[in-house]
C-alpha cells in the first residue's frame, strides 16, 4: 500500500454524500470537525479530526507497529497536512451536461431574447457555421479556457458533447478534441438538422447512424439526441440512440425542453442514463422517471438565459426521481460554466433545498454519468474535493455570485486555488 500523501484536517463541515446514523444532513452525510486522509489520489479514510492521527499511525490492519512508529516520528516528512481552518469541504462538482467545443458566440441572440424574442432550437446552426470555420488549435485553446473555468469553480468531473459540427469530419474532430480533456464524451450528431439537409432530415439521420457514428464512436462514451420540435422526432431519435447503443455507447437524451413531448418516455424505454432539461413534464413522464434508473438532469442556466419556466424539481424529488444539476454550458442557451450559480438558481427558482441542490450537483451528476468513483467523499473514491471559503455548503446559495471556491483537488492534486 502506498503512503498517505495528504491529510486535510480541521474541516468545519464535511459533505460526504454518504449518510450514516451518526451523521447529520440526511443524504449529505455531514461530518463536523472532520478530517480526510488521501493516499495515491484516492480517499483512504474519513472521520473526526481528533481520530486522524490515531488512524494514520494505528498498527494492525493498516500497517505494522514498526511502520506506525516511523509515522509518528516523521509525521511532517510523510504527510502533507492541510489545515482547512474550520471551513467546509464538499465533493468536486460533477457537471454531466456541457457543450464546450465550439466557435463564435451568440451574444446578439441573447440580447435579442432579453428584449423579447422567443428562444428556438434553430439558433444552433449559427454556432455550427462558426465552429466549422474554426481551426483545431482555435477550438483546443478555447476548450482549455473553459476547462480552467470549470476547475476554478469547483468542477472536477465533466461531460462534453459534440453537436456543432454536423458533418462527418467536423463531428469526428469535436469528439476527438473533447476526448483530450475528459473521458465523458458524448456524440451528439443529432443536435439539429444542418442547413444542407434542411429538406431531407431523414437523409441526415442516415448519415448520423452511418458514417458519422462510425467516425465518432471510437472517441465517445455516450450518444445523445435532441428529441424536440425543431430538432428530431421520436422516431428519428430512436434510430440514432439504438444505433449508438449497438455501437457500444451509453444513451443520453435531450428531452422535454420546449414543451411536453416524447423525449422522457423514449429515454426511459431505452434505459438512458439521463434525460436532460425536463422542463415540461406530464404526470406520465414523472411516473416513468420515478419507476426507472434514468436520472432527470435539470439545467437551471437554460431557463435563466431563455426566460422559459423553470423545471419543477420539487415535483420530481417528491415523486422519488433521481435529480442531477448541470450547467449545459453552451453559447446559445446557457453560457455559464458555474455550478455554484446553477445551485443558487435551483434553490431560488426550482424548489430545491440547499442540501438537495448540492447533492444533485455532485452525487446526482455522478449518477447521471453512471460513475461510482466520483461525487462522494468515501474510502476508495477519487480524491476530488473542494474547499470553500465558508463554514457550510449553505453559503453556496446564501452568498450567490461570491467566489467561495478556495481550493480544488482532482485525484489528490491541486488543480485550482491556493
Amino acid at each position: 500500500m502506498g503512503r498517505v500523501s495528504m491529510l486535510i484536517t480541521n474541516i468545519g463541515e464535511l459533505v460526504t454524500n454518504e449518510p450514516a446514523p451518526d451523521r447529520e444532513g440526511g443524504p449529505l452525510g455531514l461530518v463536523r470537525d472532520a478530517a480526510v486522509l488521501i493516499e495515491d489520489g484516492r480517499i483512504a479514510w474519513v472521520g473526526p479530526s481528533t481520530h486522524a492521527t490515531e488512524r494514520l499511525a494505528r498498527p494492525g490492519e493498516r500497517r505494522d507497529r514498526q511502520e506506525a512508529d516511523e509515522y509518528r516520528a516523521h509525521w511532517n516528512d510523510v504527510v502533507d497536512v492541510v489545515d482547512a481552518g474550520g471551513r467546509a469541504v464538499i465533493p468536486g462538482f460533477v457537471d454531466s451536461h456541457t457543450h464546450l467545443v465550439f466557435g463564435g458566440d451568440r451574444a446578439e441572440e441573447f440580447a435579442a431574447r432579453m428584449a423579447g424574442r422567443r428562444y428556438e432550437a434553430g439558433g444552433i446552426r449559427s454556432t455550427v457555421a462558426a465552429t466549422r470555420a474554426a481551426t483545431d488549435d482555435e477550438l483546443r485553446t478555447r476548450l482549455a479556457g473553459f476547462v480552467a473555468e470549470l476547475h476554478s469553480q469547483g468542477t472536477t468531473t465533466f461531460e462534453v458533447k459534440s453537436g456543432y459540427g454536423l458533418s462527418v469530419a467536423d463531428e469526428a474532430r469535436l469528439v476527438r478534441l473533447a476526448r483530450e480533456v475528459t473521458d465523458e464524451v458524448t456524440f451528439l450528431g443529432a443536435h439539429v438538422v444542418p442547413t444542407e439537409f434542411a429538406d431531407a432530415s431523414d437523409d441526415y439521420v442516415d448519415l448520423v447512424v452511418g458514417d458519422m457514428l462510425a467516425a465518432c464512436a471510437p472517441h465517445a462514451r455516450w450518444i445523445d439526441a435532441f428529441c424536440e420540435r425543431g430538432a428530431f422526432t421520436a422516431e428519428q431519435s430512436r434510430r440514432v440512440l439504438e444505433a449508438g447503443a449497438a455501437a457500444g455507447l451509453g444513451i443520453r437524451v435531450h428531452g422535454n425542453q420546449l414543451g411536453e413531448g416524447d423525449g422522457v418516455r423514449l429515454a426511459v424505454e431505452l434505459g438512458a442514463a439521463s434525460v436532460d432539461h425536463c422542463t415540461f413534464l406530464g404526470d406520465a413522464d414523472v411516473a416513468a422517471l420515478a419507476a426507472s434508473d434514468t436520472v432527470a438532469t435539470l439545467l437551471p442556466g437554460v431557463e435563466f438565459s431563455t426566460r422559459q419556466p423553470y423545471p419543477d424539481a420539487r415535483r420530481l424529488i417528491d415523486a422519488g426521481v433521481t435529480v442531477a444539476l448541470a450547467s449545459d454550458c453552451n453559447p446559445g442557451s446557457s453560457f455559464t460554466s458555474s455550478m455554484p450559480f446553477c445551485i443558487a438558481v435551483a434553490v431560488r427558482d426550482m424548489g430545491m433545498t440547499p442540501a438537495e441542490a448540492v447533492w444533485a450537483s455532485t452525487a446526482g451528476g455522478a449518477a447521471a454519468l453512471r460513475r461510482t468513483d466520483v461525487g462522494a467523499i468515501r474510502p476508495g473514491a477519487r480524491a476530488d474535493l473542494v474547499l470553500l471559503d465558508a463554514p457550510s455548503h449553505v453559503h453556496l446559495v446564501y452568498r450567490p455570485g461570491v467566489p467561495l471556491v478556495a481550493r480544488v483537488w482532482k485525484d489528490g492534486a491541486i488543480i485550482s486555488g491556493r
